[in-house]
């Protein structure tokens, strides 16, 4: 039996997702209670039945594809005792690159945003950063080698 894919969430980015799934169940209903384009009888489709059918099977998939990420969802939690000295999920890094300062917060990948300072665990720096302590330098080398000196770590 194949592993099925976890999808690390922060507890805002699942009620962010449910709010999305309600909404899209409303809007299904809303599309499918009014009138619905006919098909026609000749050989032509209607354009707006077709358009219609295709908005619907978009909205489907959506939904479907939130079921999934429900069923396979893992809170992220503030981890105990000494493990929080390392970084993990959900944990506010704070690096040193050069003479600049940055901070991101590690994620699971439907939560990234780079312009939100929110890093997937599974990016070239986040995987980099992981189980690494306050005080440890990290290379990552795509495509110029950059040096990350991690200088905190922070969970909320």
């Amino acid at each position: 039996m194949a592993e099925r894919e976890k999808f690390y969430l922060t507890k805002q980015g699942l009620n962010d997702l449910k709010k999305e799934y309600e909404a899209l169940k409303k809007l299904r209903l809303l599309k499918t209670k009014g009138k619905v384009p006919e098909i026609w009888e000749s050989e032509d489709l209607n354009p707006d039945y077709l358009s219609f059918r295709e908005d619907l099977d978009l909205l489907e998939m959506r939904l479907a594809e939130l079921e999934n990420i429900f069923k396979n969802a893992t809170l992220i939690k503030k981890p105990s005792g000494q493990k929080t000295k390392f970084v993990d999920l959900g944990a506010k890094v704070e690096v040193e690159i050069g003479d600049q300062k940055d901070e991101f917060t590690i994620v699971g990948t439907l939560e990234a945003n780079p312009a939100l300072g929110k890093i997937s665990n599974e990016s070239p720096v986040g995987k980099a950063l992981m189980g690494r302590r306050a005080g440890e330098e990290v290379v990552i080398s795509s495509p110029i080698k950059t040096v990350y000196k991690i200088k905190k770590i922070r969970y909320s």
